[in-house]
């Protein structure tokens, strides 16, 4: 059998009652992140032409899609959803292979279950199988995607939620091995955005939660792809990278479990700043008197993405280029004391104060020796006489350095409070931890109450 005809097997056939409760649990944890992430882009009126397109697109009244005034079809609503849980950046990324997994995940099970009335138990089911098989994807060639300037989110997740939808839709084995063929002539998502801060990026999430939905309904038609679509001669890994590694796709699948590796965001930035950050906090550091900070990463990856080209990080033209900013999060953070959503805005990157020290920070690479990673990071700092050195290996929200669940829940009801009354946000807080015992229709409601503009939100912080 061919890796994608294994996945479909394995996929296709999953039930709760066969995954860890452990397992489960975090699924349900990353769910609710996203729907919060989601709700906080709302608020901040991110991504607007996503939620335009998606009731453009209409299609039959089946899904609820965040911000929207009427229910419209599932790839349209998911394609809304996945693009606003994805534009603040504030959402769970796989550690190994940096995937933002639950923005595709979480916007193809919350549209496919409502519209096929699908129970909590199999949504949640659905959206594990999800978890697995963009994680699986990944680990093929760690970090190698981004190097070629592809998005791993887009790339990977596209065969996520092709999985998912099969699922869902009851698909068999031998369909949903032809969606996940119809869905590698899908994979796309260029990193190109970094040249100017435009917000193709959370658009990626989106795409690729429709494309796999799409994906499962033309193999339910009858539709058939090639079973060698991920190691194939033309398949997505030789034409998208080269070298990789064809037995990690179904490595252990069904006995490792990837959805416990996927970490939580702690600051609404890239995930490489993330340690750095962290060891900004731990070194006692302050904005006063700085004389020089060197920011010290773990390699290429990090350095591609938040650190060059060197004149547009020391200066972020958008809020959206700030949060891919090493240098602008590190003075945001030591001169503000925190680094939040308000920390995004027009007026926030436009902070002399913050832009000054900015220009007093450069990089190097390090090694981090065992235990580090793509996401290791340390800071060396001078300041009225002293030095301030500190390094992290994995930063918070990692599984080896983990935020509590209450902290999980904490983030949630922040966010989504930011686009609904407190006691609406609880009611959706409530349903997304008991998911096994709620329907989809169930959560479509609740969440269909958040409205379809934030004014206050939206004038402090232009998606431009």
């Amino acid at each position: 059998m061919q890796a994608a005809e294994q996945l479909a097997e394995w996929s296709s056939g999953l039930e709760l009652t066969d995954v860890p409760a452990e397992v489960a649990d975090a699924a349900k944890l990353h769910l609710l992140d996203a729907v919060g992430t989601g709700l906080a882009g709302l608020a901040f009126g991110q991504v607007e032409a996503a939620r335009a397109v998606a009731l453009e697109m209409g299609g039959e009244p089946e899904a609820t899609g965040i911000g929207l005034p009427r229910k419209v079809g599932a790839g349209a609503a998911a394609l809304a959803n996945g693009a606003t849980m994805h534009a603040l950046d504030f959402d769970d990324t796989h550690e190994l292979t940096l995937i933002h997994s639950s923005v595709v995940v979480g916007a193809t099970v919350l549209a496919v279950g409502e519209a096929v009335g699908a129970s909590g138990a199999e949504v949640l089911a659905a959206a594990i199988a999800g978890y697995e098989i963009s994680s699986r994807v990944g680990l093929a060639a760690p970090g190698a995607l981004h190097l070629r300037g592809f998005h791993p989110t887009s790339v990977c997740g596209v065969f996520a939620a092709a999985a998912a939808a099969a699922h869902l839709r009851g698909l068999s084995a031998e369909q949903t091995a032809n969606a996940l063929g119809i869905a590698g002539s899908q994979a796309s998502g260029l990193m190109e955005y970094l040249a100017d801060g435009s917000q193709t990026k959370p658009l990626h999430a989106g795409w690729a939660a429709h494309a796999g939905i799409t994906a499962a309904a033309l193999a339910a038609h009858g539709a058939t792809g090639p079973a060698s679509v991920l190691e194939g001669r033309f398949g997505l890994l030789a034409s998208h990278l080269g070298e990789f590694d064809a037995a990690a796709l179904t490595a252990e699948l069904g006995s490792r479990w990837e959805t416990t590796l996927i970490a939580f965001k702690a600051y609404p930035v890239c995930h490489l700043s993330h340690s750095t950050l962290d060891a900004v906090r731990e070194s006692g550091l302050g904005p006063d008197g700085v004389e020089e900070i060197v920011a010290e990463v773990a390699g290429d990856v990090a350095i591609g993405l938040v650190l060059e080209p060197a004149a547009r990080k020391l200066r972020p033209a958008t809020p959206y280029e700030a949060k891919f900013s090493l240098p602008y999060s590190i003075a945001a953070l030591l001169v503000r004391g925190e680094l939040g959503l308000d920390s995004f805005t027009d007026e926030a990157i436009a902070d002399q104060r913050v832009l000054d020290l900015a220009a007093r920070v450069r990089y190097e690479v390090v090694d981090f020796g065992p235990g580090g990673g793509d996401l290791s990071g340390g800071v060396r700092a001078r300041a009225g006489g002293e030095e301030f050195t500190a390094r992290v290996l994995t930063p918070r929200g990692t599984p080896s350095n983990p935020l509590a669940e209450e902290d999980v829940r904490r983030k949630f009801i922040a966010n989504a409070s930011l686009a609904l009354p407190r006691v609406e946000a609880e009611e959706l807080l409530s349903i997304l931890s008991g998911l096994e015992g709620h329907s989809a229709a169930g959560l479509g409601a609740a969440l269909g109450g958040a409205p379809s503009s934030q004014p206050t939100r939206r004038s402090t912080a232009s998606a431009r």
